[in-house]
């Protein structure tokens, strides 16, 4: 890692072995909770899956609200479920401290009588929040996989962490979830991921897109993190690509990425890109992988989420952040020199977090 720079990736020898992990093999503790809860951390397992009846799924489990780590623990439920008829719901549920519980052997943890459980290849979740029930199987079909140690480290010091773990870059899903009256059984594509820190993402990030999708025979994660103005709006890219279940590219420092088609959304006054694209080239190979909006699934301005004096302390500091979460397409080709070798392209959701002012 160079010296200089005030927001890296954690990759040296010495980061593997300070960290206790393996550069090639994923441990299953790995998945399991990396924070103790105590103020000045925070940590979420994620998931979410394109199902075969058209609906589009998206589960959080978390200790606390991700902005507020300073804050004690605070289980809270996350569900976004958006129907192929339109329908869209989203619930946001708060618990009792004591009615959270997290292994740290193996990513099992409890929310009152909600699940989240796995060892690195298959996970049951379930859940059952204002009405709204799932009830999920997850199997990978990719491997765990991380971005070098999947530490982001931040400052002088490189004391302040972001970390990320891909449990599940890709998998097979079996659910029933009920809403409304109304039961419905389906499978689909899955993914899951497990992140943790020790400093407020409001203070160490500005924003970030990230993206997964699959294409073809190929399965894409793909995010672009430029860190907060204090560590120099620093880029860390992360890019993985998978072929029929093998990991064919993975290294951050042969990927490029860009911008087409920037606007600024009414709403949050974000600028946003209509084409988000990574070109990873490796020797005569390289690959291209264009995450084309057609449109948007959710626009937050955060502060609309705060309420009472957090919302007067937030107007002062004048906090700007926002998330937007868009559909549209993922699109994967193959060059061989200047020769398109292939060319995928299937539906993908993917967001953007900008927790800084436009720039």
């Amino acid at each position: 890692m160079s010296q200089h720079k005030l927001a890296v990736t954690a990759g040296t020898p010495a980061d593997f072995t300070r960290l206790g992990l393996s550069p090639k093999n994923i441990a299953a503790w790995e998945d399991g909770a990396r924070t103790d809860n105590r103020k000045g951390t925070y940590e979420w397992w994620y998931f979410d899956a394109h199902l075969d009846d058209g609906a589009k799924l998206v589960v959080v489990f978390m200790n606390k609200d991700l902005s507020t780590p300073q804050h004690p623990l605070d289980p809270i439920i996350r569900l976004n479920l958006d129907l192929a008829d339109g329908r869209s719901f989203t619930k946001i549920v708060h618990f009792a401290p004591d009615q959270w519980s997290a292994s740290t052997d193996r990513a099992d943890v409890r929310i009152g009588n909600n699940r989240f459980t796995g060892d690195l290849h298959t996970y049951r979740i379930t859940a059952d929040v204002e009405g709204i029930s799932v009830d999920i199987t997850l199997t990978g079909t990719v491997p765990s996989w991380r971005p070098e140690t999947g530490y982001m480290l931040f400052g002088e010091d490189r004391a302040k962490e972001f970390s990320w773990l891909p449990s599940v870059p890709q998998g097979t899903v079996e659910v029933t979830y009920a809403v409304e009256g109304e039961i419905h059984t389906t499978t689909g594509v899955g993914y899951h991921d497990h992140n943790w820190g020790n400093a407020s993402l409001l203070d160490i990030v500005h924003d970030w897109y990230w993206a997964r999708g699959e294409a073809g025979p190929y399965t894409v994660i793909a995010s672009y993190i430029t860190a907060h103005e204090r560590y120099g709006y620093e880029a860390i890219p992360i890019f993985m690509l998978a072929k029929d279940g093998e990991i064919i590219a993975d290294d951050a420092h042969n990927v490029t990425f860009e911008t087409e088609g920037v606007y600024i959304d009414e709403h949050t006054k974000k600028p946003v890109a209509a084409i988000t694209r990574y070109t990873y080239q490796d020797g005569d190979d390289r690959y291209v992988v264009s995450f084309t909006r057609e449109r948007d699934l959710t626009r937050d301005r955060m502060i609309d989420g705060i309420t009472g004096v957090k919302r007067l302390a937030a107007k002062v500091v004048r906090f700007d952040g926002a998330y937007l979460r868009f559909t549209g397409t993922c699109g994967v080709q193959h060059f061989r020199g200047d020769t398109l070798i292939e060319e995928h392209t299937r539906p993908a959701i993917w967001e953007l977090m900008y927790f800084g002012h436009a720039r």
